[in-house]
């Protein structure tokens, strides 16, 4: 009697897993033909995982300054040569000029670089700090790009464009006492560059300020006191 029953039970037990086996089965053959249908009804989208390949650094010494000489007879012939290759976002203008020599500047293209760096809004120029440009020329050999161009957010400022950018509303992210009225500070671009790989080439170098404006898509670089900030608003500094 005991056996019977035990026999009994077994084939219950397996007739309730066969059920559930069918159910199963049923539910993920509906689920495949729904599936189906909105595959056949949707768009097809192919998404691939990629990591993209991290930039790397190229190490290269932040040149020493140099020296600016009263006229051109004082630029050596030989030497290595320095370029930049600038343009300037709002003037829509562009240059591309040999700065330095071996430890030379050029008075003739710092004098191009000085009018090309000009006030936007008055016109007005002021000789830069040429240890700016060598900031310049160091970060584009760093990121691995020497020949490349550097877009211009903004140059020099006179005191009346800095006041004019500070009263512009409540939050602009100007500082007071901006290098860049000391003509000392350029806000940078560099075409196909992340803003934040950017700043972090410019941090490395340990040559002056560095302000990162991820909203506004800029780095702030100047030759001033070493420091570091973030804007997270919109504006310039």
């Amino acid at each position: 009697m005991i056996k019977i029953r035990a026999l009994i039970g077994l084939r219950f037990r397996a007739m309730r897993g066969s059920r559930r086996t069918v159910w199963v089965g049923a539910s993920l053959a509906m689920l495949l033909v729904v599936c189906q249908g909105v595959w056949a009804r949707g768009p097809h989208v192919h998404v691939h995982a990629r990591l993209l390949p991290p930039t790397k650094m190229v190490y290269a010494a932040l040149l020493a300054p140099g020296v600016l000489p009263a006229d051109e007879a004082a630029v050596p012939d030989d030497g290595t040569k320095y370029e930049l290759k600038l343009h300037h976002l709002h003037s829509g203008e562009s240059i591309d000029v040999v700065y330095r020599v071996g430890d030379t500047y050029i008075p003739a293209a710092i004098e191009k670089l000085d009018y090309f760096l000009r006030d936007s809004r008055t016109q007005d120029e002021k000789a830069y700090d040429p240890r700016e440009f060598d900031v310049l020329h160091t970060v584009m050999a760093r990121l691995g790009r020497p020949e490349g161009v550097i877009d211009i957010v903004c140059g020099y400022r006179t005191p009346w464009s800095n006041n004019f950018l500070r009263t512009r509303s409540r939050h602009t992210g100007v500082a007071k006492n901006s290098q860049h009225v000391q003509a000392k500070a350029i806000d940078i671009r560099v075409p196909g560059v992340q803003t934040r790989t950017l700043r972090d080439v410019a941090l490395s170098l340990d040559a002056g300020g560095v302000g990162y404006y991820p909203r506004s898509q800029f780095v702030h670089v100047d030759v001033g006191p070493v420091r570091r900030w973030t804007f997270a608003g919109r504006g310039e500094d």
